[in-house]
């Protein structure tokens, strides 16, 4: 990774790049080569265009597909820049969300809990549903371990800081989510 401005919305996102690219080479001491390869991550390019929702238009459109209902949201993955921003706006107008979890590990791999630890404490993720509570007795509090973030304390947060009620279960299978509510946000991106 190479640490780049800002990125704003209707930046010359080529001239930035090449600038920060030649800018790091320098200091760096890398050369650049011929058929070297740049990878510019999906954000800095949405943001760049103006692709992106803000909390609001996130808020607005989940009110108008679900009103006061109680919200089903599963599958997030566990990140504080990516997912964090949507259940803000999920969160923003809705009575009461039930968060469900994947475990032992998100769609990507981050994991909630040591997978070791499931068959220590006799627990079948793929049949098993937990609450929070119970989740806890079992495993306790686990941070991420890049970030240090315990995230079902951080998404709980994010979702009560709009005085949203706020219900966190643990399961692998979608259709649990059907005994809370029908209205569901799917909000995996890479499985289903």
């Amino acid at each position: 990774g190479i640490r780049t401005p800002i990125f704003r919305e209707g930046d010359n996102l080529s001239e930035i790049v090449v600038d920060t690219i030649l800018k790091a080479s320098e200091a760096e001491g890398f050369s650049i080569n011929d058929r070297d390869i740049l990878a510019i991550t999906e954000s800095v390019v949405a943001r760049a265009q103006g692709n992106y929702a803000t909390i609001e238009a996130i808020s607005k459109d989940v009110y108008s597909k679900f009103g006061d209902d109680t919200i089903g949201v599963i599958f997030p993955i566990l990140s504080r820049n990516r997912f964090a921003i949507c259940l803000r706006g999920i969160a923003k107008k809705a009575k009461k969300i039930v968060l469900m979890l994947q475990y032992p590990s998100d769609e990507v791999g981050n994991h909630l809990v040591d997978i070791d630890l499931l068959d220590e404490k006799g627990v079948n993720p793929w049949t098993d549903v937990l609450t929070e509570s119970e989740f806890r007795n079992y495993f306790g509090y686990n941070t991420h371990p890049f970030t240090g973030v315990d995230y079902i304390d951080y998404y709980k947060s994010l979702i009560e800081e709009y005085n949203t009620e706020c219900e966190i279960i643990f399961s692998n299978n979608p259709k649990t989510i059907l005994n809370y509510t029908t209205s569901v946000l799917t909000c995996d991106i890479h499985t289903r």
